[in-house]
């Protein structure tokens, strides 16, 4: 069951969390962690994307968290996450193996979906115990594997060297983004969001992705520039969802198609006409819809102490029969 719908000047606003906690990563990296929802709900796992914090998911948080537990994280270096000494897909695994330790009962499954990085992070971590011992599923939206920087169409030229390096420079780019002028407004349309992306999204974003410190984002730029994450896709076992915007043009479609190909148990590759790069803020309904159905089909509710007891009753009264 879903909330009813928020207005839309209240959708992108973040919810307050059930607890925060800090989450110590394998380096000392701190991450900041938040739990929204019942405890005993089905678990979801929300990782955000470069230049992104756990604001990015208020809309997702704001309809799950009515009958799931829904955990968010922000990625080092983003939000409230101090950087860490390291900037790596192997620091990223090492940060979503973390938090699902301290966040999951052993055991416990949940559902993860990442965005962009997020999704990356999910890649990365594939072969990792911590992961194989929590996901259940997992939703791969706007992401990719590989040929980042070569594949993106920014640029509005035709792909080969010159694309490439011009694109390389433009996401590299060390620059300040300002404050959130329409200019920018309009920049920021053009290279993340799809021509119909309504005002307020627009603007949510901007102000999400202009508060992350120029550092950080030049940083993990370098990250994803020489991203190679082909062997973490064909590693990754578990039930997985893909979905891009069709206008993306940071992670183009060619990306999704070719994780759907390649992942041991795609089970769907969906494809949102006229939506850019921020498909959760762009059509924040239609990726709790695959959330949800993710939950619906391979997640359970966590089990309590209560529950525990009374499967043991069940043990000791059957043996006495």
């Amino acid at each position: 069951m879903s909330r009813p719908a928020a207005p839309a000047a209240d959708l992108y606003a973040p919810p307050a969390a059930a607890r925060e906690l800090t989450v110590v990563s394998a380096d000392g990296a701190r991450l900041h962690v938040e739990v929204h929802g019942p405890e005993c709900a089905p678990a979801v796992v929300l990782a955000h994307g470069w230049t992104c914090s756990t604001a990015f998911w208020a809309a997702q948080i704001r309809d799950l968290a009515a009958d799931h537990r829904v955990i968010a994280y922000d990625q080092r270096g983003h939000g409230r996450s101090p950087a860490g000494r390291t900037c790596s897909t192997d620091a990223l695994a090492d940060d979503l193996e973390a938090v699902l330790a301290a966040t999951l009962a052993p055991g416990e499954q949940a559902v993860l979906a990442g965005h962009s990085m997020g999704g990356m992070t999910i890649m990365a971590a594939a072969e990792r115990p911590g992961f194989q011992e929590h996901a259940a599923a997992v939703l791969l939206c706007s992401t990719g594997a590989s040929r980042l920087v070569a594949e993106s169409t920014v640029v509005p030229i035709r792909a080969g060297r010159l694309r490439t390096g011009l694109t390389r420079r433009v996401l590299g780019s060390r620059a300040p983004l300002g404050p959130v002028t329409p200019l920018a407004l309009r920049i920021l349309k053009y290279g993340t969001m799809g021509p119909g992306a309504a005002p307020h999204a627009v603007q949510a974003c901007a102000r999400i992705v202009h508060a992350c410190p120029r550092r950080v984002r030049h940083a993990w730029s370098q990250v994803l520039d020489l991203l190679d994450l082909d062997h973490g896709v064909r590693r990754l076992r578990v039930p997985a969802a893909v979905v891009v915007g069709t206008a993306d043009r940071l992670t183009p479609p060619v990306h999704a198609r070719a994780l759907a190909a390649s992942l041991p148990r795609c089970v769907g590759l969906t494809e949102l006409p006229g939506l850019g790069h921020m498909t959760p803020m762009e059509a924040p309904g239609a990726i709790t819809a695959k959330i949800r159905e993710l939950v619906a089909a391979y997640a359970s509710p966590r089990r309590t102490d209560r529950d525990n007891e009374t499967d043991n009753d069940d043990v000791r009264i059957g043996e006495g029969a």
